[in-house]
């Protein structure tokens, strides 16, 4: 086992794969660049050198770069796109939603895309086109797996299952969890480091995280607000609230299992995510509740998301927009009142 941070561990997924398999090669803007950063979070530093043929810097050209990496996997490859800021995923739509989505489907079966297209999200002082939440506009995409990683532990295993998929597959990572940022420290950053084994592992692609069990209410967060929902955890332990926190993880497939198994034995649910309320994942989540386990929910699902306004640029406002722990926190006492 060793202490590694997301970044870390993402970048040794890669290169163990790569070694494994001679079809994974990586592309994207600025992953490459002798003497760089390794892409804008580090994350590939230093493989160009082992893999200088297999690491490809694109332009700033998402929908073309996208749409070569369709095209590699449908060719028999296993590309990596990885984008600057998951925000540009907007220009590569029709690639990720109309051909790598639908391929495997329309062709009967036939035809395979196993491509894994990673994106850094979240607000981090960056503006309102740099620090969106994009999990909402593909996790009702039929086709493609989408998956978003909130420690070091499951973004290697994450990342390896991924590959090995023979299909799409959606990775977001949030930008205040990297952690291996060098020179370069975000504001902000949330400790998401974790135990990494020396052996080979995969985590599955389609299963949420027990994170903190508890007995009194089930939050389900992921991302950085998997962070802040097991903060609010062991505040709200000292004033006797027994909280089970779920990293939801898989968020297409949502792992109902799971999650239904935890909202059977607490009967209240918390929800809580990064991006706008209306139209979020919280919403399809908290609707399929209703489907799943409906009669075991003693009170209404509560959920806590940022206010349906474009992020704010403002460190202040920023922070004021975006959920934190106290917000969490009074989530929990609410859900409970009688």
């Amino acid at each position: 086992m060793r202490r590694l941070s997301i970044a870390e561990a993402l970048r040794e997924g890669i290169a163990e794969e790569m070694r494994r398999d001679p079809a994974v090669f990586c592309l994207g803007e600025d992953i490459a660049v002798p003497g760089g950063w390794g892409g804008a979070f580090t994350v590939t530093l230093g493989l160009e050198t082992e893999f200088p043929d297999r690491m490809l810097n694109t332009p700033i050209a998402e929908l073309g770069f996208f749409g070569a990496a369709v095209g590699a996997a449908v060719a028999g490859m296993r590309p990596i796109a990885d984008v600057q800021y998951g925000d540009f995923l907007f220009l590569a739509m029709d690639q990720i939603v109309n051909n790598a989505a639908k391929l495997r489907y329309m062709s009967g079966g036939t035809i395979t895309v196993p491509l894994v297209m990673r994106a850094p999200i979240g607000a981090t002082g960056r503006g309102s086109q740099h620090a969106q939440s994009m999990e909402r506009y593909f996790t009702g995409v039929p086709g493609l797996k989408v998956v978003a990683v909130s420690n070091a532990y499951d973004a290697k295993g994450v990342l390896k299952a991924a590959v090995r998929d023979d299909n799409p597959v959606l990775m977001f990572e949030h930008k205040l969890l990297y952690g291996s940022k060098g020179a370069r420290t975000e504001p902000g950053a949330v400790d998401a480091t974790s135990d990494v084994p020396d052996g080979d592992y995969t985590v599955p692609l389609d299963r949420a995280a027990v994170r903190r069990e508890g007995a009194h209410v089930t939050v389900l967060a992921w991302l950085l607000m998997a962070h802040f929902a097991a903060q609010a955890a062991e505040q709200l332990a000292a004033e006797g609230i027994d909280v089970e926190v779920i990293d939801v993880r898989s968020l297409s497939p949502i792992d109902y299992e799971t999650i239904g198994a935890s909202v059977r034995k607490t009967g209240r649910v918390v929800i809580v995510e990064e991006g706008p309320r209306v139209g979020g994942v919280s919403a399809e989540i908290a609707a399929g509740l209703m489907e799943h386990c409906g009669e075991s929910l003693l009170a209404p699902v509560v959920r806590i998301a940022s206010p349906d306004v474009p992020v704010p640029f403002t460190p202040i406002l920023e922070n004021a927009y975006r959920p934190d722990v106290p917000r969490i926190v009074e989530g929990v006492r609410r859900v409970l009142r009688p």
